[in-house]
């Protein structure tokens, strides 16, 4: 099977879409703040505004670990890759909390 032409673009661009959506999620709620706090008067708003665009950046990191891990699992059932994990990884940490 052929890999596509620009999937390793399209890796790189969805790797960074997160950094993005963090920042733009961040600044989407700093920007309802100030507009909630001059249509009120009410300077507790704009840390509202804040918390919400912190909670959506938290939920964007959420929904991307559930989206990789549902990769990882997929590769995990694929034969090639079933002897993979050695557990040697579990015996440094045996030594390591002795």
């Amino acid at each position: 099977m052929k890999e596509p032409k620009y999937r390793k673009i399209l890796e790189g661009a969805e790797s960074l879409s997160l950094g993005i959506s963090i920042v733009v999620a961040i600044l989407i709620g700093i920007g309802l703040g100030l507009w909630l706090r001059s249509l009120f008067g009410q300077g507790w708003l704009l840390w509202l505004g804040v918390f919400i665009g912190v909670g959506a950046a938290i939920n964007n990191i959420y929904i991307a670990y559930k989206k990789q891990k549902r990769e990882l699992d997929e590769l995990a059932k694929n034969p090639r890759y079933k002897n993979y994990y050695d557990g040697s990884e579990d015996e440094d940490l045996e030594e390591f909390e002795k």
